[in-house]
């Protein structure tokens, strides 16, 4: 029996579903492995009275302390995230906070191993609760907790510290695990894991009559993911102003939906740019695949799960070379037909969608790219690296 905590910052809740829901799905996947239980610790970052009086964070400190979600037995406990800090304090205050809640759990479950799934500021509370219970530590790494946290002054000592002093790390991509060793992380402790899809779920679909759910007659583009500077919704905006009769639906939430909408009317494409706002994920499948082309600008990724989707519901994806984008795009079996790896520019992404959208790809061939990144792949490889991990802290001991 492999007995797991999980520990994630970046989990959904009642209140933001969306939120983090492939590491739940993930954990659901390991929980459902034999042999193997699973405890998950979700922390809620909430900053000092009065901010915390604001509605967004009401609604996060009425969460409950501990519950059920989806089958999967997590504990929710606050801890203070100060503003104004950039992070400096996040992986102290956290670890300070968490441990009267993992002694509680420990009590009835004594782990084998923790599995932070995130690495700032999971990963340096991780390493601290591994040391107070001695038991191994594996940190994972998504995206901007290496690209931002890793390099951000107040924070990359952290980072680096608690890399270097985990059991095993792991990568989304084998960008990322380059990424992680020019850091200064050891290469040889990082092992890749790729995320999954729901093949099931997330299939090719009669794109004729999603659109017209949709209200969109034409071609579609879609571009998903958080309305934040970094993911380059402002470049697919300026892309498909030069495509006439092209419709972009831009899927997400964030501080730049104003000035998103600004660039829209001001190109003249505010009738045929739609911003949606957030999608439920049950949801996805049908928008990913209605689309022609999902379009994503990212400045920096790990391996983007709307990437997986996408190509697993048949739509080619044009991305920038951000993180695993070639280990994915470049796969041999769909080859060309899974879309286009193209510079971070309006030009770029212009001529790629329009390439893609006068000769399409067949949607059975685009899903060959994902057919390798399945869920129960993910929870096998997750539980070898966390069995291996508490095998050798057993040997260990026992020398």
């Amino acid at each position: 029996m492999l007995r797991v905590l999980t520990l994630s910052t970046l989990f959904p809740d009642a209140s933001r579903p969306n939120f983090g829901v492939f590491v739940e799905r993930q954990t659901r996947g390991l929980a459902a492995l034999a042999d193997t239980e699973v405890r998950v610790v979700a922390p809620v970052g909430l900053p000092p009275w009065p901010l915390a009086r604001m509605a967004r964070h009401r609604s996060l400190a009425a969460l409950p302390s501990r519950e059920t979600w989806k089958g999967l037995d997590v504990t929710r406990p606050c801890f203070p995230a100060l503003p104004v800090t950039q992070g400096r304090f996040h992986a102290r205050l956290l670890a300070r906070a968490l441990v009267r809640h993992v002694d509680a759990i420990r009590r009835d479950f004594a782990f084998d191993v923790i599995d932070a799934s995130f690495f700032f500021p999971d990963g340096p509370a991780a390493v601290a609760l591994g040391r107070r219970y001695g038991v191994p530590v594996s940190i994972k790494a998504r995206g901007a907790d290496i690209h931002h946290w890793g390099r951000a002054r107040p924070t990359a000592r952290e980072v680096l510290d608690a890399g270097r002093a985990a059991s095993g790390l792991l990568a989304v991509s084998a960008a990322m695990k380059a990424d992680m060793v020019a850091l200064g992380l050891p290469a040889d402790a990082i092992r890749v894991h790729y995320t999954g899809v729901d093949l099931d779920r997330f299939a090719p679909g009669d794109r004729p009559a999603l659109k017209a759910r949709l209200g969109v007659a034409g071609p579609l583009v879609v571009s998903l993911g958080a309305l934040i500077p970094r993911k380059g919704h402002d470049v697919v905006i300026e892309a498909v102003a030069r495509l006439p009769g092209t419709t972009l639906l831009v899927a997400g939430e964030g501080p730049e939906r104003g000035r998103l909408a600004a660039l829209a009317e001001r190109l003249g494409v505010a009738d045929r740019v739609r911003l949606i706002g957030p999608v439920p994920h049950a949801e996805l499948p049908a928008l990913l695949a209605a689309a022609d082309v999902m379009a994503l600008a990212s400045s920096s990724e790990g391996l983007a799960n709307a990437w997986v989707e996408a190509l697993a519901c048949g739509t080619p994806v044009v991305i920038t070379d951000a993180g695993g984008a070639r280990e994915l795009v470049t796969s041999p079996v769909a080859g060309p037909a899974a879309g286009r790896v193209v510079e971070r520019t309006p030009a770029a992404f212009a001529a790629a969608i329009a390439e893609l959208l006068g000769d399409a790809p067949d949607p059975a061939v685009v899903r060959e790219a994902a057919a390798r990144f399945t869920w129960d792949a993910n929870a096998v490889a997750l539980r070898a690296h966390l069995s291996a991990l508490a095998a050798k802290a057993l040997q260990h001991r026992s020398c």
